[in-house]
């Protein structure tokens, strides 16, 4: 069987922990952030995980991660 292509958007996105959820970094930090709320920028700055209900499409654009 021939090797499968990852998809590259989500290669730079996701990256996979230890006990195997898919981690990504929350958007909306790159500029303009005079406007957005100090609650909103504390939420921001956390990791965000992939909901169950995604993971089986994300798993198959990243075979090999």
């Amino acid at each position: 069987m021939p090797k499968l292509k990852s998809h590259s958007g989500a290669k730079k996105r996701f990256t996979r922990t230890a006990s195997g959820k898919l981690a990504y970094r929350k958007v909306g930090r790159a500029h303009i952030m005079v406007h957005k709320s100090a609650k909103r920028t504390r939420r921001m700055r956390k990791t965000g995980y992939v909901s169950p209900t995604l993971m089986d499409q994300i798993n198959r654009m990243l075979p090999y991660a």
